[in-house]
């Protein structure tokens, strides 16, 4: 977006997929954009619709989540924007996982049996689930990858304390349960998801999206154990099979390779998959709505007013 800034704005940044201005220091105005990123770089293409799906998959799990914790939002005033209050954010991301997909297949592949300090057990198959959930953290860049750590290192590196980071785990366990049973009440499967969180006082609070596509891998519940017998795909909603398809075009994120060329039709399918899980997770069709600048600007500013 191009504007003026806000009333009372202080700062602004934009990032990979959102822009988040600063109000007074008190508020953050997060406007989610098109854009879609994979492998920590901004694809070429905007992907029509994208900012509002994750916008609103966000908001209603955010409302169907605060009995288990606080969180920053405040108001959702325009289809693609969320007001919340401003945290100061643990700079780690707490992922959760369910079962043996992405990342950590990638390291169970190679021989890896210890990931963020965390033991997988032996015998399993790509997508079989753990035993129970597991915790593998990342910090949480500014620039460049998020890296692998582990609770110990958090904890030695200042992090998060030990009595924040027992409240981080628990929140964050209970979240990827109360996410697992929404998801199985429309018939698909949480995998895995990230969660991140900041402090107000001594109160810590859920900051950002959570369980939307962008953030989390679902599978569809129907023959997932048939696929798994017979050691097939997995059919999923998520962003996954855009990191597939970059992965099957030569780019990893890696110095010297080259973002490759997206059609019309393919971000076409892009986003009609984003629509896909919206419906999917929310249980209601899609109404997508496309404002102006102007009229998002305005908005925002009113929906401010009503704030202070």
């Amino acid at each position: 977006m191009n504007q003026p800034p806000f009333p009372h704005q202080i700062n602004e940044y934009h990032g990979k997929v959102r822009d988040v201005y600063y109000i007074d220091n008190e508020l953050l105005v997060m406007i989610a954009s098109d854009r879609i990123s994979a492998f920590d770089v901004i694809l070429p293409n905007p992907i029509p619709f994208k900012g509002q799906v994750l916008n609103q998959i966000a908001a209603y799990m955010l409302g169907a989540t605060k009995d288990i914790c606080p969180n920053w939002l405040l108001s959702t005033p325009a289809p693609n924007v969320a007001i919340g209050k401003k945290c100061t954010p643990f700079k780690i991301e707490m992922v959760v996982r369910g079962n043996l997909v992405g990342h950590a297949w990638r390291t169970y592949q190679t021989g890896g049996r210890r990931l963020c300090g965390v033991t997988l057990p032996e015998g399993l198959n790509e997508n079989d689930y753990f035993p129970t959930p597991i915790i593998t953290p990342s910090t949480k860049a500014s620039e460049g990858h998020d890296e692998d750590i582990s609770k110990e290192e958090i904890i030695a590196q200042g992090l998060a304390s030990a009595a924040d980071w027992a409240v981080l785990e628990k929140y964050a366990l209970a979240l990827f349960q109360r996410g697992k049973e929404i998801a199985a009440n429309r018939g698909l499967i949480l995998v895995d998801t990230k969660y991140e969180f900041g402090k107000m006082g001594d109160t810590i609070y859920l900051m950002d999206e959570i369980h939307t596509p962008d953030s989390s891998r679902y599978f569809y519940a129907d023959g997932f154990e048939a696929r798994q017998a017979k050691k097939e795909k997995q059919k999923q909603l998520s962003k996954e099979f855009v990191r597939e398809w970059l992965i099957a075009n030569n780019f990893m994120g890696k110095e010297g390779q080259t973002v490759p060329a997206m059609s019309a039709e393919w971000i076409d399918t892009i986003s009609k998959r984003y629509i896909e899980l919206y419906e999917q997770v929310i249980g209601e069709k899609f109404v997508p709505q496309k404002l102006s600048d102007e009229a998002t600007y305005q908005i925002i500013c009113a929906a401010l007013e009503e704030l202070s």
